[in-house]
């Protein structure tokens, strides 16, 4: 029964630095961890790859030998991994008893009505993938009314279309604030609270204010399903990382089945307050409202463990 991650989000998000990153992470838990990219595209692979697409086939040959541009391309690869899946599972059956994070290209329409990633995920789940959809968006488009809605709005497609579990994260959270001013606090755009103050904002910008009903249809469609959210995540820190990775097990079971060394009890985990109201807070406070500060005390606690390990 392996378990795993479907990493997805639009070109930028950071999906290969997420996976790079939750590689080390969970290799310094006690994982065996695989990495598996999915994306023909990806020619620079930073982290360690188990399995990569491109021993298969890669989105530069497709686009030489049948004159394709990027994302005709890229659906072509996508489609000819779907037919060819028994090539996949014929390289995962030797790392079953991995910990699996699949790195997946960024073309949002591959995840939204396209149906091979839909194919190739429901047929790792008949061999008993338990997996969850992890999808980062880039934090900075909180600072835009317009982009925040547009992140809702491809989040809950993305949703209906996989039908797995579902996390939606904010990546880059630790440099939101060098894109602009939030309107509202973080809690705002994470628990994605009334929408019609969103409105206001859009009103006053006098390209978006010409599609005010449009807007409103919108911001209604998604408060209807009441179905997004979001977690953060700062991928170079380790309390950050450790939280969404608790919000991952416990969506695709993995506390329930695959319990790691020093967790004795799988009902205090599962049953743990993860990210609430008051998590969200402490996020704005280290990355929005005192930076600054944080990153000072950072930098004087590394300093004082590099003096003590040099004298040990």
């Amino acid at each position: 029964m392996p378990f795993g991650q479907v990493v997805i989000g639009p070109p930028g998000s950071g999906k290969t630095t997420y996976c790079n990153g939750m590689q080390q992470f969970l290799h310094a838990t006690g994982r065996k961890v695989s990495v598996v990219n999915l994306d023909p595209a990806n020619d620079f692979l930073p982290y360690e790859c188990a399995i990569n697409m491109a021993d298969l086939i890669t989105l530069e040959e497709v686009m030489e030998e049948f004159k394709l541009g990027p994302n005709g391309g890229m659906m072509y690869c996508m489609e000819y991994l779907e037919k060819n899946i028994d090539w996949l599972e014929e390289k995962l059956k030797s790392l079953e008893d991995s910990y699996f994070l699949f790195d997946f290209p960024g073309q949002v329409e591959l995840f939204t009505h396209h149906g091979s990633v839909k194919n190739i995920i429901e047929r790792l789940q008949k061999l008993d993938y338990r997996l969850v959809t992890v999808h980062l968006v880039d934090a900075h488009y909180c600072t835009d009314p317009s982009k925040y809605i547009s992140a809702l709005l491809l989040s809950l497609k993305t949703m209906l279309q996989i039908e797995l579990p579902h996390i939606n994260v904010l990546s880059k959270i630790d440099i939101i604030e060098s894109y602009g001013k939030l309107a509202f606090s973080l809690d705002f755009y994470t628990e994605v609270q009334d929408l019609s103050y969103l409105l206001d904002h859009l009103d006053s910008d006098p390209f978006a204010s010409k599609f005010k009903e449009l807007n409103k249809a919108l911001c209604g469609l998604i408060e209807d399903f009441s179905l997004v959210g979001f977690y953060t995540l700062c991928i170079e820190d380790k309390n950050s990382v450790m939280n969404l990775v608790k919000v991952i097990d416990k969506a695709n079971g993995y506390v329930f089945g695959g319990l790691t060394h020093g967790n004795e009890s799988i009902m205090l985990t599962a049953m743990s307050d993860i990210n609430s109201h008051h998590d969200v807070m402490e996020v704005q406070e280290r990355w929005l409202d005192h930076k600054e500060i944080y990153d000072e005390w950072e930098t004087k606690q590394k300093q004082q463990q590099m003096d003590q390990d040099k004298k040990g």
